[in-house]
């Protein structure tokens, strides 16, 4: 009878039901759609911060920049004098550890052993500035950054260590690139992790000592290298074994090579400039921190977290638009929905009187008629959803077709993750990365929608109940009336 007399009455009044049904869809498919996209930014600032950190990696232990150089300080590039008319090419290279001042290899392991920490691996960061051309009678040294130098009223851009000749004249390039040595005994931790081998392949763990490298794939390109190429160092030979294209943004260094070469090549042995650290679980993130910080005294510990507080630009614009304005419009279409189905249900329990009041008359309890109103408005509550969920659907899949662009601003400091936020090698200016926007939706999402489907059935039920439930035989007698 319960049945049938639900679907007789939803069957009759169609376009009321369409009516409190669409009201909670609007809600629900809001609720959806602002949930979809705060995931989606999240996944973006998750590649942003991968971008930077490495995958896996829960927070990276630095020690602080040393004091700028003065100039007397900085590096001198000596050449052999010629005489005049010898046109002979020299160059020299100079490889400087880059970013951070360098902790001793031993740090690696006190870190590892500290509680919470389920790995952690050393990393150095070089840079190398390499200058070549043709120079009579003179010396070169650096005075600071530029492009290509030559005698006078030669000029060039800016990226790379200028200098100067004195003494003799001389027609030469200086060129800069970034070298990180890595340590391939550990391929699951440090920023390589974050580029995919598009050519070749990576290091192999037993590779620790040997003349291999691998190129990124934008260093790659412009200087023509590709796996079995060689390019050298210091005068040193490196085979590039496999070529790195960065998964988003920039990549953390130009050239990757085996940590004991870095080592060697800057003069840094037993050093490293930059921790990973992979933490046993997300939530001790915070208390592996603390215990770093605490045990392994002169050190800076840089979280996840603490880099995703330094991106701006319009992805941190639109999340927090999403997280504020949109959470808490969605809250209010849906407190608006479930009112208005609520005082919708109670409205037409009160055209229906003279139905109710008859059916008390002829022995039906008020417990009865009560039920019989909710189950109509749970029936018009899982309608609402399942039309939510849909539009819900449809608009994340509208927002992941068209995958508009974000872009990312992450703040300069001292170079590297924890520091400068530009990547090990890099220099610490601000960059922007682009990011395309996606919003995917969770089986979480769907069931918190199928569970407000059912809150905003029993919100408009309660109203019509408690309606009906007043209702007595008489009000049918004074309707017919």
């Amino acid at each position: 009878m319960f049945f049938t007399y639900l679907r007789r009455e939803l069957r009759r009044r169609r376009k009321a039901a369409l009516v409190v049904a669409s009201g909670l869809a609007l809600g629900i498919a809001l609720v959806i759609v602002v949930t979809s996209v705060s995931s989606g930014m999240g996944k973006a600032q998750d590649k942003v911060l991968q971008s930077l950190y490495g995958l896996g990696t829960d927070m990276t232990v630095t020690k602080a920049a040393a004091p700028t150089a003065a100039s007397s300080e900085r590096p001198r590039f000596r050449f052999d004098a010629r005489e005049s008319g010898d046109d002979s090419e020299q160059s020299s290279d100079r490889v400087m550890v880059q970013g951070f001042q360098t902790l001793a290899a031993s740090t690696v392991a006190q870190v590892s052993e500290q509680k919470g920490v389920r790995g952690a691996v050393g990393g150095l960061s070089l840079q190398v500035i390499k200058v070549s051309g043709q120079f009579t009678r003179g010396q070169f040294q650096q005075n600071g950054t530029g492009g290509r130098q030559g005698g006078p009223g030669q000029n060039g851009g800016s990226g790379a260590p200028q200098g100067e000749v004195q003494g003799g004249g001389a027609d030469f390039d200086v060129n800069s690139y970034s070298v990180y040595g890595t340590d391939v005994t550990r391929p699951a931790l440090g920023p390589l992790t974050s580029s995919k081998i598009t050519s070749g392949r990576t290091f192999r763990t037993t590779e620790t000592a040997a003349k291999v490298a691998v190129a990124d794939s934008a260093y790659a390109k412009e200087k023509k290298l590709k796996a079995g190429s060689t390019v050298t160092v210091k005068g040193v030979k490196f085979t590039v074994i496999g070529v790195a294209t960065a998964d988003s943004g920039d990549a953390a260094a130009d050239l990757y090579i085996p940590l004991e070469q870095a080592q060697t090549l800057a003069d840094a042995a037993g050093k490293v400039t930059t921790i990973y650290v992979q933490a046993t679980d997300s939530k001790k993130i915070d208390s592996v921190k603390s215990a770093i910080r605490k045990n392994v005294p002169g050190t800076t510990v840089t979280t996840s977290a603490d880099l995703a507080d330094t991106v701006s630009g319009s992805l941190s614009t639109a999340s927090s638009l999403a997280t504020s304005v949109g959470r808490w419009l969605s809250v209010a279409v849906l407190v608006a929905a479930f009112l208005v189905a609520g005082l919708l249900t109670s409205s037409a329990v009160s055209r229906r009187v003279r139905e109710f009041g008859t059916l008390k008359a002829l022995g039906w309890k008020s417990g009865r008629v009560t039920r019989q109103v909710v189950g109509e408005a749970m029936v018009n509550g899982l309608l609402g959803g399942a039309l939510g969920i849909a539009l819900g659907l449809a608009g994340a899949y509208a927002v992941t077709a068209v995958s508009p662009t974000l872009q990312a601003q992450l703040g300069g400091g001292s170079g590297g993750p924890g520091g400068g936020f530009a990547g090990p090698g890099r220099q610490a200016a601000a960059k922007t990365l682009d990011v395309a926007l996606t919003a995917p939706v969770s089986v979480t999402t769907v069931a918190v929608a199928v569970g407000l489907a059912v809150a905003g059935g029993l919100t408009a039920g309660a109203f019509g109940g408690w309606r009906a439930s007043r209702l007595r035989p008489a009000d049918a007698l004074r309707r017919v009336e």
